[in-house]
């Protein structure tokens, strides 16, 4: 009998959970602003460039027809959270077992944007002669 109690407490308290998160704080983390700032000098060659940034999005050219690199990139981070609950009601006589059951689940998610522009323009040489960098998020 004491067996039968302990079964029917269990399951009289029975509430799962469970959270699922899809936000993954390294993505796209390769360009920073601090990378930037740490990494681009005036003088560097566009080879060195490549190597700390990778590949540019956009090359082009400015009005004397020196190239220009732009560096555009957004990213969407999204948190999801999914909960789920139920619970198991056992009751009745001593060869009987009746029950009742309640569940539900709820989701939520919130995203948000990063966006970093960097632009930077080589002189004659191919040497970096400027560079200059916008971040925005939202």
């Amino acid at each position: 009998m004491s067996r039968l109690l302990a079964i029917v407490a269990l399951l009289t308290a029975v509430t799962a959970c469970s959270t699922g998160q899809t936000y993954n704080p390294n993505a796209d983390e390769q360009i920073t602003v601090g990378k930037v700032q740490k990494e681009i000098r005036i003088g560097m060659a566009g080879g060195q460039v490549a190597e700390v940034l990778g590949s540019p999005n956009i090359v082009s050219t400015d009005e004397n027809r020196n190239e220009v690199w732009i560096y555009d990139k957004i990213s969407t981070q999204y948190v999801r959270a999914d909960v789920s609950a139920g619970i198991l009601a056992i009751g009745g006589g001593s060869d009987v077992i009746g029950g009742t059951g309640v569940s539900g689940s709820q989701s939520s998610g919130a995203s948000s944007q990063r966006t970093l522009t960097v632009v930077i323009k080589f002189d004659d040489a191919g040497l970096v002669r400027d560079f200059a960098y916008h971040t925005s998020r939202f």
